[in-house]
């Protein structure tokens, strides 16, 4: 039996991996500073402890295992990552865990690593027009993230690389772009835009109104997290090193991302547009590598996914009314 160790397990995509690990025949160890919030986590072993600990991520790679995954990050959406208040933190927490594992994976001579970068590398001057952004793969450099977020991310994948180079460890990167569905951060400030919108339609009765950031106009491409999974494990069991987008190109504006949501909910509500963090104008996955590279490409209508999402924020929604929800745990 192949073994598997996810980082960051306690995490919603971190969670929809382990689950689809586990279907393939995998030995699963999970790891993460807290509990699965809204699943129970189907690891067959699950560590509970802060990978920012040489010592706790020496007692977790404790064998060598044939596959790693490490998502585990200091992350959230833009009311997080783009107020600038949470930088020092972002930077130090996500940088030291991934100093920390990829040093122990290779005394563990751990074969294979991936790790989960993201679209926020991308050039901020190359993403200012929302109808026509560039992130090519090859778009990266000259450097200039829009956030200490962006930054940290572009540090690792280096990082990564140059472990490779030196070390002898294989590497697989990918730049995930905007990943959402059940299971996921939906309230407390670190939720991003799909699963924000779609709490805030639960939350509003019909005739309504409510609140969107910026002028709404800004654009982005969400990706359902099962094609998520599927993108990742085909990127880890290639030859292809990466890095690599993982993220749809159905483009949408963030007022056409509310429409979308409301049709799914039956409801109408005027979208009332205030001041807010956004990011960069627009941000689209380009994915002409990977369909190179791998022969695959997500394609799963965006509307699909925002379907099974609402519904499943808005059982929290009234789940939450009923029963006062606990409060979020910070994660690694």
């Amino acid at each position: 039996m192949r073994s598997a160790l996810v980082c960051g397990a306690g995490g919603f995509i971190g969670g929809h991996l382990v689950r689809r690990l586990k279907a393939d025949g995998y030995w699963v160890r999970g790891v993460d500073l807290k509990s699965h919030e809204f699943a129970p986590c189907e690891a067959d072993d699950f560590l509970l402890g802060d990978l920012r600990d040489p010592y706790f991520c020496r007692h977790t790679v404790d064998r060598r295992f044939d596959e790693v995954y490490q998502l585990a990050a200091d992350m959230g959406g833009a009311g997080f990552i783009f107020v600038g208040e949470n930088d020092a933190d972002i930077m130090h927490n996500s940088g030291t865990i991934n100093l920390n594992i990829l040093d122990v994976c290779c005394k563990r001579f751990v074969p294979r690593i991936f790790y989960s970068s993201s679209a926020c590398i991308y050039p901020a001057y190359n993403q200012t027009d929302p109808n026509a952004p560039n992130c090519e793969e090859d778009s990266a450099y000259p450097a200039a993230p829009d956030s200490e977020y962006g930054w940290e991310k572009l540090f690792s994948e280096r990082l990564y690389l140059a472990y490779a180079r030196c070390r002898g460890i294989e590497v697989r990167i990918a730049r995930y772009h905007n990943i959402f569905g059940p299971e996921g951060t939906w309230t407390g400030g670190r939720e991003k835009a799909p699963a924000a919108l779609c709490r805030k339609i639960a939350e509003t009765a019909n005739g309504g109104s409510i609140e969107i950031w910026g002028d709404g106009c800004q654009t982005r491409s969400f990706l359902y997290v099962s094609e998520c999974i599927e993108g990742t494990l085909r990127l880890m069991r290639s030859r292809f090193v990466g890095p690599v987008n993982i993220g749809s190109d159905e483009m949408v504006s963030i007022d056409a991302l509310a429409d979308m949501i409301l049709a799914v909910a039956g409801k109408q509500l005027r979208k009332q547009h205030v001041p807010g963090p956004q990011g960069v104008r627009g941000r689209n996955s380009d994915n002409r590598l990977i369909e190179r590279a791998l022969g695959w490409r997500p394609s799963q209508p965006l509307s699909v996914g925002l379907g099974e999402t609402y519904r499943w924020i808005e059982r929290q929604v009234f789940a939450g009314k009923a029963a006062p929800r606990a409060p979020a745990v910070r994660a690694a």
